[in-house]
């Protein structure tokens, strides 16, 4: 199948069909080429298998849930996203939480069997998101484990295998628009797996880059929880520094990560990638996301919902990303001002660098 998007890495720089994205771009005489700005999209290919919890993601005009009604509603607004400039979402064969915040996870919402299998009905909306994601000119950052679900995988030969599969049915496709996030937040200490914790994930990640199709293999890394610089080890074999800014209340912070980052031993030029933030203040002329490009580092809005960790299906329907059943729409006051900085700083889809306009700006 022939492919319209490829995602590349030139130094510090990422490459979209062999040109820097944002080609040209600056802000506030920061350089933004190169940068990869993204979106946390975890749940657009959610669903929920435990029949205990399968009704608290009900949507509130039906009474019921509907994993393909959201897969539908999540593609109808991605060229709106990319009109405003986003390159890129984060997804994850595993989710997250879909309360935004959550103690216990006790759905079910995972495209891995037990044994590492993957589950046809996961792929196949996962197929959808990436075809769109290719027809935009899109990157997606894949992840494939997830803290909350990890433990539906029996034991770590499951975990390898799982990754495998995962990692295989993406070349076997001839995706050249994905970046493979091993797991979300490598150092959270609820992973039951050893081998997705801290001291041993960086074997996964050079298993990944291992798997080949046609001379051709994946980009990999993994991420950490905010505030946390990423270790030497797993810098050393990564191809990306993956962090996370929740948690980071003084912007000062995110650029300070930036730095210790680099003064790793061994970091060599990648791109660091912040793909997962909660702090937002985007009306302020300083905020994480202005500090880490000040620091040329890519940004990604992470939306848990200003009732996140509630549970529940909600009546107003109007909550973050990360809360199932999830409003795709541009369609709060703090979507609207990440939305609306994207635009101003990248100067929309005209500013990408990389694909045609494919749908006029709207305030949603």
């Amino acid at each position: 199948m022939r492919r319209h998007t490829s995602v590349g890495i030139e130094g510090e720089r990422f490459l979209i069909d062999g040109r820097p994205t944002y080609a040209g771009r600056r802000y506030r005489d920061w350089p933004i080429e190169g940068l990869l700005l993204n979106s946390r999209m975890v749940q657009a290919i959610f669903d929920d298998r435990n029949p205990a919890t399968r009704d608290r993601w009900a949507y509130p005009d039906t009474g019921g849930w509907d994993p393909e009604r959201n897969v539908a509603e999540f593609l109808a607004m991605l060229p709106e996203y990319r009109a405003h400039g986003l390159l890129a979402v984060t997804l994850n064969l595993q989710g997250g939480s879909p309360e935004g915040y959550s103690k216990a996870q006790p759905w079910v919402n995972t495209a891995f069997g037990p044994d590492g299998a993957l589950d046809p009905a996961y792929l196949d909306r996962l197929a959808r998101v990436l075809d769109r994601l290719d027809e935009l000119g899109m990157v997606a950052i894949l992840g494939l484990f997830y803290f909350g679900q990890d433990e539906h995988l029996r034991d770590e030969a499951a975990v390898r295998r799982g990754l495998d599969n995962a990692v295989g049915w993406v070349l076997d496709r001839g995706y050249t628009n994905v970046i493979i996030e091993v797991n979300n937040e490598t150092n959270i200490p609820r992973y039951e797996h050893e081998i997705l914790q801290p001291g041993r994930v960086h074997e996964l990640i050079v298993q990944a880059q291992a798997r080949t199709a046609g001379g051709r293999r994946l980009l990999v890394g993994t991420s950490y929880g905010g505030g946390r610089v990423p270790d030497d080890s797993v810098i050393a074999v990564s191809d990306l520094a993956l962090l996370h800014g929740n948690g980071v209340t003084d912007p000062a912070r995110i650029g300070e990560m930036v730095r210790q980052t680099r003064a790793l031993p061994s970091y060599r030029p990648m791109p660091i990638v912040f793909n997962e933030d909660d702090h937002f203040a985007f009306d302020r002329p300083e905020n994480n996301f202005l500090v880490a490009l000040a620091h040329y580092a890519s940004w990604g809005f992470f939306d848990p919902g200003p009732g996140a960790g509630g549970g529940g299906a909600r009546s107003d329907y109007v909550e973050g990303y990360q809360n199932v059943p999830v409003n795709w729409g541009i369609n709060t006051d703090r979507k609207r001002g990440f939305f609306g900085l994207l635009r101003e700083i990248t100067g929309g889809a005209a500013g990408g660098g990389a694909a045609d306009d494919p749908a006029p700006p709207s305030s949603g």
